[in-house]
């Protein structure tokens, strides 16, 4: 299904009235740990709605674009984080980018995985991600990104943010994320958590940690309570004071238009404007990100084209 831009400004509304996600960043009084706690619910449902994605493509998806909201929730100033999961398996590549003010968006290359447990019902992911790499590119807009990998680990996408955290960034963490869906598919709730042990904690403070993240009830039962964010702080805090840090909304947002699409365009030999003219009498472009077409008449292609060198 593709969609116009109407109606892409449509969800954002929708997204404003209905509620905002939020992710809350938080300290523990003794310096030892910090954990970011997040509700992706609307995130996640925005961008199954422009991509059509049936349910394990859903999953995996929601799972990324949560990932990467923490990643990017990470940085300062105005940086732009990408993450690639180039799994060998079904999914293909899952690519989502995301900035430091809380904006979102991402796709998967096979919309189409739909594979469940038949005695649960439960979604499976991890398979159909594959072997690969975990690829993550930070854009601090100096003009050289800053990109490094690790494996894929299991392909839950949670676990593998984890281990790219501490391998790469060699920062003890814990990540829990996940997205549930209802009877018909659709987004239920979708969030996640980040733990991270800080320079200061002792040998105590992360066995008392490591014990409460290792009692947690499963992720998906905290999101579906009735205050989501305040049942994840208590499962990983227990009655361990933290300070909140700070509180920031979240959202899937797509910043292509037909300027951009027109630069890209002009990138291209002359001679496959002129085709694209002559031939096809236009060309129709659809962003990957939010499935928006965009149409470029013969006229805008010979405007293109006449600017050229």
């Amino acid at each position: 299904m593709r969609h116009n831009p109407f109606f892409f400004i449509f969800c954002l509304l929708y997204v404003t009235i209905i509620g905002m996600d939020k992710i809350i960043k938080t300290i523990s009084e003794n310096g030892a740990f910090r954990a970011f706690i997040l509700d992706s619910t609307e995130t996640v449902r925005t961008a199954q709605d422009f991509h059509q994605t049936l349910s394990s493509s859903t999953v995996a998806l929601g799972r990324t674009l949560i990932a990467n909201q923490i990643l990017a929730a990470n940085e300062k100033g105005q940086t732009k984080v990408t993450v690639k999961v180039l799994g060998d398996s079904s999914f293909g590549a899952i690519i989502s980018v995301a900035n430091t003010d809380g904006q979102v968006k991402g796709y998967v290359q096979n919309r189409g995985v739909d594979i469940k447990k038949t005695a649960t019902g439960e979604v499976v992911v991890g398979p159909f991600v594959g072997q690969g790499e975990f690829l993550v590119i930070v854009d601090y807009g100096t003009g050289q990104p800053y990109t490094s990998m690790t494996p894929i680990v299991t392909g839950e996408i949670g676990e593998d943010l984890a281990y790219f955290l501490t391998d790469s960034q060699q920062t003890p963490s814990a990540v829990g994320l996940n997205v549930l869906l209802d009877d018909q598919d659709q987004v239920s709730v979708a969030g996640g958590f980040l733990v991270q042990a800080l320079p200061g904690a002792t040998q105590a403070d992360i066995e008392r940690f490591v014990g409460r993240i290792e009692a947690m009830p499963a992720i998906s039962s905290l999101l579906m309570t009735e205050k989501p964010l305040e049942a994840l702080l208590e499962a990983i805090y227990g009655s361990e004071p933290y300070k909140i840090l700070e509180e920031s909304p979240l959202a899937f947002h797509c910043d292509c238009s037909k300027e951009r699409f027109s630069t890209a365009l002009a990138s291209l030999p002359k001679e496959e404007l002129i085709a694209m003219k002559d031939e096809d009498q236009g060309a129709e472009i659809i962003c990957q990100f939010c499935q928006t077409p965009y149409h470029f008449s013969a006229d805008d292609l010979e405007e293109i084209i006449h600017e050229k060198p």
